[in-house]
Order: structure tokens, then sequence, then C-alpha cells
């Protein structure tokens, strides 16, 4: 068998993620939409609502993909397809802080929540999860 002679494997060559910079803020152009991931659906596809009221099934190109990792709830640049209007190809994903100066020069709604992490929230204390279980003695 032969020797390796590289340094490291998968996890070297993927190497950091440092791209903590500030880039410069991308806003729509014709032809593309601010959309919000919905759900993820696999194999580098998701289902999202855009900002014009349309739920759309959104392709991530092939420069994202393993590379930006793109969760429920993120807000995300796509570019809409001439030719289909029910499909989409996700362009670009905001951060938090890019997605709230969105919101701040009214390109996105106020009513889109920006980056909520968990969107299954308790209101008001109530929890759901509670069971009562009755006595086995009683029986």
């Amino acid at each position: 068998m032969p020797k390796n002679k590289g340094k490291g494997g998968k996890n070297r060559r993927r190497g950091k993620n440092e791209n903590e910079e500030k880039r410069e803020l991308v806003f729509k152009e014709d032809g593309q939409e601010y959309a919000q991931v919905l759900r993820m659906l696999g194999n580098g596809r998701l289902e999202a609502q855009c900002i014009d009221g349309v739920k759309r099934l959104c392709h991530i190109r092939g420069k994202m993909r393993k590379k930006v990792w793109v969760n429920t709830g993120d807000i995300v640049l796509v570019g809409l397809r001439d030719y289909q209007d029910d499909k989409a190809d996700v362009i670009q994903k905001y951060m938090a802080d890019e997605a709230r100066s969105l919101k701040a020069y009214g390109e996105i709604p106020e009513s889109v929540r920006v980056n909520e992490t968990d969107t299954f929230t308790e209101e008001d204390g109530v929890n759901d999860e509670y069971f009562d279980f009755d006595d086995i003695s009683e029986i």
C-alpha cells in the first residue's frame, strides 16, 4: 500500500470557515426575490416562502453546497426562473445582521421574523408537553 505523503485528510482540505469579515450587502435585482426558508428537503433543495407571497421549491447552487449551510428560517436571495414560476435557485444566504439591515432598509417587510432559530416557541408560559398520569393503584 502506498504511504500518504500529504498532510491530513478531508477535514484539512475543507479548512476553517473564517469569513467573518464584513461583506457588501447585495440587494435584489430584476429576476430575483427575497425568501425565507420554510423547510429543508434534502438533495440540495428547500422550500421557501418568497416575499411576493409565492411558495417555491428552491435549489441550492453548487457553489454554495457544503460550504454555506442553509437552515430553516434563514433569509435567502433566490433567482426566479423564466420558464418555471414555482421553482427558483438560491443565490445567496444572508447572515442575521445582513437580514436585519435589509429589514431596516425596507427591502423585506416587518412581518418577516429574521433568523428565529426556534420557530416553535412557547406562548405565555403554556407547556404543551405536560402529561397527567393517574395513579395505577386505583385500577
